[in-house]
């Protein structure tokens, strides 16, 4: 499933929501998972190294996914009435790019949150081409 076949819902959430989980494998075989912004255009999900402060010039995460690009992108929605749980999953390959070669990743990351608008993330940008995206929610449970 691509992500124009995805339920309107499921592309409301993704266009919602304000956090997703980046999941990807490291150098020693072992999964890891991160918090991060991120936003959708081109058919691509969009997430950028901020400049928070960081161990080493180029962040592991990036480092890991250009030696290992494949990755995963949850986007998930957690309710006490579990009649509303519900998560989108885009699953891929990682570009990493520089900020320059990333314009409409960084057009889509800064219209989404202030913080970024107000100060541009210096990069690299990652890039999640989508090869497949999946979706379920509650709400479509047999009843």
């Amino acid at each position: 499933m691509s992500l124009e076949s995805l339920p309107g819902w499921a592309r409301e959430q993704l266009a919602g929501a304000r956090v997703a989980r980046l999941a990807f494998v490291d150098e020693d075989e072992r999964p890891r998972v991160q918090p991060v912004t991120y936003a959708i255009a081109e058919g691509a999900a969009w997430t950028a190294i901020d400049d928070k402060p960081k161990r080493a010039a180029e962040p592991a995460r990036a480092r890991r996914l250009r030696e290992r690009p494949s990755a995963a992108l949850c986007v998930d929605h957690y309710s006490d009435d579990w009649d509303e749980l519900a998560w989108v999953q885009l699953l891929g390959a990682v570009e990493v790019l520089a900020l320059a070669d990333a314009g409409p990743g960084i057009e889509a990351l800064c219209s989404k949150y202030a913080q970024y608008r107000e100060r541009p993330p210096p990069g690299p940008v990652l890039k999640l081409g989508v090869e497949r995206a999946l979706s379920w929610r509650a709400a479509d449970k047999p009843g």
